[in-house]
Parts: structure tokens; sequence; C-alpha cells
């Protein structure tokens, strides 16, 4: 019998297990690991924040997709990988042995460089962690609403924008609730490029961003993060802030332990995988999603690029069992952005057309992710 091992519960692994399960494979031994119990839709965060979603209805959960898709599963973090031996080296059980063995294990915003950064910031990914502190801030913004709080996002890509105004809405409603004043929230946007997002975007975003008070700061470079009685970030323009927490949200790097496997990876870590999602190394190893790196077709580390990955890993990882020839998978190039605004509106991006924000873009993010989630 085969052993199939999945480490991470992604978006592509996620549709690849509820394949199996409709699906499943004879003579096949199929193993999840995951470091957690219920995993993220990553679409339906910015809404989970502004509070339009409730946990369950933007997490899947892991346990029950494992069990119809007839997986073993441990609830595990894999630290390493044995290749001469074809196993997975857990930091809690044994290693686990494999025939083939697919990643699909997220990415994380890079902060090693930056003094500070690790031990004074909150990344936003991976997501499951940072919705802990998240909902802890909640919790003793509610129990002291009469107090003034400063936050600021570092990363003014697609995903701090949206984490800024999702924030920005949630904390306006728990003020209003309270009969408190609106000001009592201070909100700052550091981002080290000139612009936010494209070009054709960016005077939008910033017009909406500034509207509601959120202070954007342009071409800034954080370059330390220490803490007194307050958090305080330096920039290397001379630029200090003092917060009450820091939302990390820049570039994505790799977990260390993947460079540490032998896997070929890319400058930052992720693995280089050919056009079947297979390592270009190692061909029993494939791997999708943010920790994946297509080295014909690179693109945006984004969950909608790992949903659709998923079908076309589900297929490969079928054909790699049963010794039959792999089927290419070409990404599109172009791709429907959607930014909620935390209104219950969002902007629809595609090529050179932007669009919004209004209403029915948001009832179509929110139909597409309802959709999605629906599946599980």
């Amino acid at each position: 019998m085969k052993k199939l091992v999945l480490i991470g519960g992604g978006h592509s692994h996620a549709i690849a297990l509820k394949q199996l399960g409709i699906n499943p494979l004879s003579n096949v031994e199929l193993t999840l690991i995951s470091d957690v119990i219920q995993t993220p839709y990553s679409g339906m965060l910015p809404g989970y924040i502004a509070g339009f979603y409730s946990f369950d209805q933007c997490h899947i959960d892991l346990p029950s997709l494992a069990e119809f898709a007839q997986a073993k599963l441990y609830i595990d973090s894999a630290i390493g990988l044995d290749l001469a031996k074809n196993q997975v080296i857990c930091k809690n059980n044994a290693p686990i042995p494999f025939d083939i063995l697919s990643i699909d294990i997220g990415s994380t915003p890079k902060t090693s460089t930056i003094p500070g950064a690790i031990k004074y910031t909150i990344p936003v990914k991976p997501i499951s962690q940072f919705l802990q502190y998240w909902d802890q801030l909640i919790q003793e913004i509610k129990q002291n609403p009469q107090e003034k709080i400063r936050l600021a996002i570092v990363g003014g890509g697609a995903g701090g924008v949206e984490l800024a105004l999702n924030i920005h809405s949630h904390l306006m409603q728990i003020y209003q609730q309270f009969n408190q004043p609106l000001n009592q929230l201070e909100l700052h946007l550091i981002h080290s490029g000139n612009r936010l997002l494209s070009e054709r975007l960016s005077q939008k975003v910033e017009t909406i961003l500034r509207n509601r008070d959120i202070h954007v700061h342009l071409n800034q470079t954080v370059n330390q993060i220490e803490q007194n009685q307050v958090k305080i970030i330096s920039c290397t323009s001379g630029l200090t802030l003092e917060c009450d927490r820091i939302f990390w949200v820049t570039q994505a790097s790799a977990s260390p332990w993947v460079q540490e496997t032998g896997l070929t990876t890319d400058q930052r870590g992720f693995i280089l995988v050919n056009h079947y999602l297979q390592s270009i190394s190692h061909p029993q190893v494939f791997a999708a999603g943010d920790i994946a790196t297509m080295v014909n077709y690179p693109r945006p580390k984004a969950g909608g690029f790992a949903v659709r990955q998923g079908q076309p890993l589900f297929e490969n990882l079928k054909q790699s069992l049963q010794e039959k020839p792999l089927k290419p998978f070409i990404p599109q190039k172009e791709f429907l952005i959607l930014i909620g605004t935390g209104d219950k509106k969002a902007i629809a991006s595609k090529g050179g057309l932007n669009l919004g924000p209004n209403s029915l873009f948001w009832r179509w993010k929110d139909y597409i992710d309802q959709k999605f989630m629906k599946q599980f």
C-alpha cells in the first residue's frame, strides 16, 4: 500500500482532500499533518476582521474533512524532511513515512531582517495565530472602550490596505456601540513604496483611507521596532511612531525549515515546482499555495491562486501514485481582485479596469467566498 502524506491544511490541500473523499484511491494510505484543527479561508479574513462573518463561517474543520477523505490526522508541526528515507520529521510524533508528499503550509511575512520585528509585532500569517491576537484585542477594547488605542500596519499591499479598512470599520462599530468618540482610534498604514497597489488603484484607495482618517505613510522603510512603555516604529527617513499594536503584512517568506530539507527553493525559500506542481529536485514531493513557486509561471502569493491549484494538485497526486503521466497546469495571468472596504462594499480590479467601491462587488465577493466554503 502506497503512502500519501499531506503537510498543511491550506486551500489547495482542502480541495484535494475533498476530491480524495469523493474519489478514493485504492491501495493508498492517506495522512494529513496540520498544526491547526480549523484552517482559515483567507478570502473571508477581511470580512471576519470587520465583524461580518463568524469564526465557523470562515474556517474549514480539518478533522471532519480528514474523516471524509479517510485520512489519518496528526495535529502536529512538520519541522523537517528526511528525503533519503522519505520521512516527515514532526515536532511531537515519530517520523512519518511517505511515498508521495505534498506541502501546502502557506507563508509568513518577512520580519527577520528588522531588529525587534519578530519580538514586538503581530504577523498576519499564519492567519490562525493572527486571529487569536485580533480576538483578544477586540475583547480588550470592548472592556475599555473609553481608552484610546494606536495601531499600525506595516505593509501597504492589498492585504495591508484591506486589513486597515476592515480594522477601522469594526472598531468604529464598537465605539459607536459604547457611545465613545470615534477619534479613540489612531490607525497608521506604513508602506515602503511611493504608492499603494497599482498605479490605477492607488489614488482611489489612498482617498478612501484618508477620508476615514487612516494615516498613510508612503516611502517609509521600517528599520527598527523597539518597546519602552509603548512600541516605537523607526524608519530610515527619521519618522518615528508610537503604537500599542503593530501588525506586520510585508512581503511573504517561507518557513525556515523548508530551506533545510534539501528541496530546491527560490531566493526567499519557497519550493520551486514545475508545471505539474512537482518539486524540480525531488519528484516524490509536490507543493502548492504560497509555499510553492512555479518556475515557468511565477504568480503573486495570493489565496486565489492556491484555490485554483487544488484540482490540478489532486489530479497529479493521483497520477503519480498510479505511476501515470502527470498533467500540466498553467495558471491564468490576469485575475480579478476584489478588495473589501469594510463597509460591505468592494473595489473590483482586473487588468486596467478598476470599478467601485460599491455594494454590488461586495455581494459578488461574498457569493464567491460563501460558495467556496459550502464545499466543506
